[in-house]
C-alpha cells in the first residue's frame, strides 16, 4: 500500500497521503497545503478526499484550503457538525481511492466525532488504521478537550466513550495492522506518547497501558490521572476548524510586510502589536528590542505561542533571523495566529544600524553556578513534574505557563537566578520579566541539563528523587 506519513516535528503532528491509480487522499493536513498538492502532482494524481479524524485542537487543519485548491471532498466521521460543505460519513461507510478502500470506524472518546480510518489494500487485505487522537503509540487521546467547547461533554463521559471505542472497535482488529496516529511525543493531546510514530496494533495491545484488561472505572481513573491543563488556544483552534477560517494565502499576504526600523517602531506604537522575537535564546539575550517577547523557532514554538499569547486575535510584529520570516508566519498560522502585520526588515541588525535602543538579559555558564551566593534565590520555570523529579536544592518552582499569575514570586528588591531544562523556556520567562520591569536577575545558559554536566557535584545541588 502506498501511504506516506508526513511528520512535522515542531507540532509532533502526522498527516498522511494515500495514492492509488491516479487518485489520492490526505488525512489531517496542516494549514499550508502546497506540499500535498505538489506530491499529488508528482504522482500525476487527483486528490479525491480530505479525511479528518476529528476537529483538531492543537492546530488549524488545512482541509478547507486543500479542498478548494484540489476539488477534493472533505470527509468527517459520524456526529460531526462542520459549518461548511463536507460529507459526514456513516459508521462502516466505505470510500474508494483507486484500488484501495477506506472504511470509517466511529471511535468517540477524544471527541464525539473522533473517527478511525481502516485502510484496505488492493487485495482486499486490511493494512492499517489512521487513528487520529483515538490511539497513539503508548497512549490514547486526552478526553478533556471537548468540554472547553461543549460544557456537557465532561471528561469522565468522554473517557467512558473512549473505553468503549477501544474495547469494541479497536481491540477486535488484527494484530498485524499498522497504527498511524496523528501525534507523537511532545504533543499536548496526550500525556505519555512514544517517540515512535508508527507501530503494529499487536504490540500496542501488549504494551499500551490503555489497552490492557481493566474495568471502565479503572480506565477512566488512569486516563484522567496526571492530565495537565491544556493550552489556552486549544478551544479556539477547535472553533476555527468547525466554523472555517481565512485562507492561509491571504494571511501570508498581510504578514509579508517588510518594515524599516522606524516603520516597525511606528507600527508597534500605533497598533499595540506584540513584538515577537523568534531568534534563539543566546542571540536574543545579547540584544533585543525593548518589550519584545522571545519564543524561539528552535523549540516548541507553536505550543508556547499558544500557551503564552492568550488572545488569538493579537496583532504581531516579528523579529527574526534574516530569511526566517516566512517560516515564522507559517508556524504562527498553523495554530491560528493569523494577525501578523509585518516584520523587521533586515532583522535586529537593521535596528542596531539605525542607532536604536537595545535591551539585554545577563546569562552565565552553568560551570559558574557554584560561585553564586548561597542566599541567591533560584527560580526553576520547568513543569512541576520535572521539578518534582529532580531539582536544585532550595529552588522555587514557578512553571512558565503560570508565570503571569505568579509574578509576585519574582522579587524586584534582590537578585535571583532563572533556569529551565535547557535555556529555551527560561529565556521566554526572562523576556516577559524584562517587559514588565524586572532587571536584577540572571539566566543560566544551558539550564538544568548544563548544571548536571558541570564539575559541580550534583548530589550537593540536586535532589534526585524527592522534592525538598
Amino acid at each position: 500500500m502506498k501511504i506516506t506519513q508526513i511528520y512535522t516535528g515542531c507540532l509532533a503532528h502526522a498527516a498522511y497521503y494515500l495514492e492509488s491509480n491516479g487518485e489520492a487522499a490526505v488525512f489531517d493536513p496542516l494549514r499550508e497545503v502546497e506540499p500535498y498538492l505538489e506530491r499529488a502532482k508528482a504522482d500525476n494524481a487527483k486528490i479525491k478526499y480530505v479525511f479528518e479524524t476529528h476537529f483538531h485542537a492543537d492546530f488549524v487543519s488545512g482541509h478547507l484550503d486543500l479542498a478548494k485548491k484540489s476539488g477534493a471532498q472533505i470527509v468527517f466521521g459520524p456526529t460531526a457538525k462542520p459549518q461548511f460543505d463536507a460529507l459526514v460519513a456513516e459508521d462502516n461507510q466505505i470510500f474508494n481511492i483507486g484500488e484501495y478502500r477506506v472504511k470509517v470506524i466511529h471511535t468517540p472518546g477524544h471527541t464525539m466525532e473522533s473517527t478511525t480510518y481502516l485502510l484496505i489494500d488492493e487485495n482486499g487485505e486490511d493494512h492499517g488504521i489512521i487513528t487520529g487522537d483515538t490511539l497513539f503509540i503508548g497512549d490514547v487521546g486526552r478526553p478533556d478537550l471537548a468540554q472547553h467547547v461543549i460544557e456537557d461533554l465532561t471528561e469522565r463521559k468522554l473517557a467512558g466513550h473512549l473505553y468503549d471505542s477501544l474495547r469494541n472497535k479497536i481491540l477486535p482488529l488484527s494484530d498485524d495492522l499498522i497504527v498511524y496516529p496523528n501525534h507523537g511525543a511532545g504533543s499536548a493531546c496526550g500525556k505519555m506518547m512514544s517517540k515512535e510514530t508508527t507501530d503494529t496494533l499487536g504490540n500496542q495491545k501488549a504494551t499500551n497501558y490503555a489497552l490492557q484488561p481493566m474495568e471502565k472505572e479503572e480506565f477512566i481513573e488512569k486516563l484522567l490521572d496526571g492530565l495537565t491543563t491544556p493550552p489556552a488556544y486549544f478551544p479556539k483552534n477547535v472553533l476555527m476548524n468547525i466554523q472555517g477560517y481565512e485562507s492561509i494565502d491571504s494571511v501570508m499576504e498581510k504578514a509579508k510586510q517588510p518594515l524599516t526600523a522606524s516603520a516597525f517602531e511606528a507600527a508597534a506604537n500605533e497598533t499595540g502589536a506584540l513584538l515577537l522575537d523568534v531568534r534563539d535564546a543566546d542571540s536574543f539575550a545579547k540584544g533585543f528590542i525593548p518589550n519584545s517577547i522571545n519564543i524561539g523557532l528552535d523549540g516548541n514554538f507553536a505550543m508556547w505561542v499558544g500557551e503564552m499569547i492568550p488572545d488569538i486575535q493579537q496583532k504581531i510584529l516579528l523579529i527574526t533571523d534574516e530569511g526566517a520570516e516566512e517560516e515564522a508566519m507559517i508556524r504562527l498560522s498553523r495554530v491560528g495566529y493569523d494577525h501578523t502585520i509585518g516584520f523587521l526588515e533586515g532583522g535586529i541588525r537593521s535596528w542596531i544600524a539605525d542607532g536604536r535602543e537595545l535591551d539585554q538579559v545577563e546569562r552565565f555558564d552553568a560551570g559558574d553556578f557554584a560561585s553564586q551566593n548561597e542566599e541567591t534565590l533560584i527560580i526553576d520555570v520547568r513543569k512541576a513534574s520535572e521539578f518534582q523529579s529532580e531539582h536544585v536544592i532550595g529552588a522555587v518552582n514557578v512553571p512558565l505557563n503560570e508565570i503571569n499569575q505568579n509574578l509576585s514570586q519574582f522579587p524586584k528588591d534582590k537578585p535571583f537566578v532563572l533556569h529551565c531544562a535547557g535555556g529555551y523556556r527560561s529565556m521566554l520567562a526572562a523576556s516577559i520579566l524584562k517587559a514588565r520591569g524586572w532587571e536584577n536577575f540572571k539566566d543560566i545558559r544551558g539550564g538544568f541539563k548544563a548544571i548536571k554536566e558541570t564539575s559541580v557535584k550534583v548530589s550537593e545541588y540536586v535532589c534526585p528523587t524527592t522534592l525538598l
